[in-house]
């Protein structure tokens, strides 16, 4: 009975372990760092077909026009939610403004795009949402802040399983030239809905 038991557990622990496996879709850019852009570079990242975005890095630069490397990390999302029914890229948020933004039509963040611009030393950035089935959002909340402090690095990532990036919500200082990011986590319902957008 016993090992019975102590089977029965390894196979949770294992199963909960692989909830959470991710990868970093990663470019060389030399010095033994992976991110998806240089420095004062464009980029366009989109996660794989059927997966969404759960971890993220960036390291900042005064220097390099004070902007930021940056990587993602997917994951697989759940057999219940099935393939994404639709994907698109949002309205972009411009440079040097402060703004927030979710998926419309419940969807989950599923890539970034972003331009720098030399003029106010910042960038605009899109997300790439993908919607599945008619699931809605619900019990949404905001992380803390990415990163604590302007200029330092970011390392999130989402480990509260059945939960989603949505969207995000971000501060510009202009004396840092730097955004903080606080970024919308939901869970989706079981069954469809009739929502358009939570």
């Amino acid at each position: 009975m016993m090992l019975f038991l102590l089977g029965v557990l390894l196979q949770l622990v294992v199963a909960t372990w692989a909830q959470y496996d991710y990868y970093y879709p990663q470019q060389d850019y030399g010095n033994d760092d992976q991110w998806v852009n240089l420095f004062r570079q464009g980029f366009n990242f989109q996660c794989p077909h059927g997966q969404v975005v759960v971890a993220i890095r960036s390291t900042f630069s005064k220097k390099e026009g004070s902007d930021r490397r940056w990587n993602y990390g997917c994951m697989q999302t759940p057999h219940d939610l099935g393939e994404p029914t639709e994907c698109w890229w949002e309205d972009i948020n411009r440079a040097g403004l402060e703004w927030y933004q979710t998926c419309s039509n419940n969807g989950l963040v599923a890539g970034f795009s972003s331009q720098y611009f030399d003029a106010v030393l910042d960038r605009e950035w899109q997300f790439y949402c993908c919607r599945y089935k008619k699931k809605c959002s619900y019990s949404c909340w905001l992380t803390q802040e990415y990163p604590g402090h302007y200029g330092e690095d970011v390392d999130m990532v989402q480990y509260s399983y059945g939960y989603y990036i949505r969207g995000a919500t971000t501060t510009f200082s202009g004396v840092d030239r730097d955004r903080q990011w606080k970024y919308i986590i939901c869970r989706l319902t079981d069954f469809d809905c009739e929502f358009e957008n939570f």
